[in-house]
């Protein structure tokens, strides 16, 4: 477990020394309550800096703070991310206390699909297997038959012994995985509010701005987005990328706390960065972390009959390997 003073030093070179400085005793009391409850902080890449680089334990995208999360002897889990993440990481890990810091902290991308959907296709496309994008509620996840992430989900679509497979709710990442696949995908019109704001008119602008910029977006971005990219990727894609490429300059088409952190441990690389911030991942704040510690709130759970499903579904997928 990080101590205090190696929390705060955490944060030289990110923020600026003041700020560092006002952040410090609220920090400590984190690190405190932390070391009392034997509890780890999961930080999602978008995160801004403060949590990502000071307080948390364990950093990456959805699954791989579950699985990580999983592997450590903590008896509590908070999650700095949002609430589909949170009950993932209770489905990997039901014997542990799972706390989201703020019950506003949900995802437009998660809302857009119900258990009644999935019922609705499979009714509508009797046949067809049902491919879940991890970025939903645990009672969909239970409602489908696998899972995938935005880096497995065409090895995911092609594991399955169909030619007609229903994705959902992503339209955009489902488009892009279609694209590649002789399979045919049954969309679901879901979309995150913050990808989904990018255009690929932004990004030919970028590239007239800064000749030989090295555009790297998310596959939750529309198609024409994904076109004008130079690289497509999940944000652990995204992050290797940037790692093994060391672009000159490069513009990250997400969310844009991404860049920010990214931008700590590759310092040869400009980063561009348009602001689309998510306004679900930014109800996640330090004195929320701080709170949640300190009141043991806000528990999530997940009732075993939909943690089963959800959990066969997960299951499902990482036995592919």
């Amino acid at each position: 477990m990080t101590t205090a003073l190696s929390t705060v030093n955490r944060l030289d070179g990110v923020l600026p020394d003041i700020e560092v400085a006002a952040l410090a005793p609220l920090m400590e009391e984190i690190e405190a309550l932390k070391r009392q409850r034997n509890a780890v902080v999961l930080a999602h890449n978008y995160m801004t800096p403060d949590i990502y680089h000071g307080v948390s334990d364990l950093s990456g995208d959805s699954l791989a703070l579950a699985q990580l999360a999983a592997e450590t002897d903590a008896d509590v889990i908070v999650m700095a991310g949002v609430h589909f993440m949170a009950e993932t990481a209770k489905i990997v890990s039901p014997e542990k206390t799972v706390l989201i810091p703020d019950l506003e902290a949900g995802c437009s991308l998660a809302d857009s699909i119900t258990p009644a959907d999935i019922a609705g296709l499979r009714e509508r496309y009797p046949d067809a297997p049902v491919v879940t994008y991890v970025n939903t509620s645990a009672e969909v996840k239970a409602a489908c038959d696998i899972t995938c992430t935005s880096g497995n989900a065409l090895r995911v679509i092609e594991s399955l012994d169909s030619d007609r497979v229903i994705f959902v709710p992503d339209q955009y990442l489902g488009r892009w995985v279609a694209g590649q696949t002789e399979k045919e995908i049954i969309l679901w019109q879901g979309s995150c509010e913050v990808h989904e704001r990018f255009t690929a008119s932004e990004l030919r602008d970028y590239r007239t701005a800064y000749p030989g910029i090295q555009i790297i977006a998310h596959p939750e971005c529309p198609t024409d987005v994904l076109e004008e990219a130079d690289y497509v990727g999940s944000t652990a894609g995204m992050l290797n990328w940037v790692r093994t490429e060391t672009p000159k300059r490069v513009v990250m088409v997400t969310e844009c706390s991404m860049s920010d952190n990214v931008a700590v441990g590759s310092p040869d690389t400009e980063f561009i960065r348009p602001c689309n911030l998510c306004p679900y991942m930014k109800k996640i704040t330090l004195e929320g972390i701080r709170d949640a510690l300190r009141y043991m709130k806000h528990e999530v759970i997940v009732p075993d009959h939909i943690a089963q499903g959800a959990r066969r579904a997960v299951d499902r997928m990482l036995a592919l390997g």
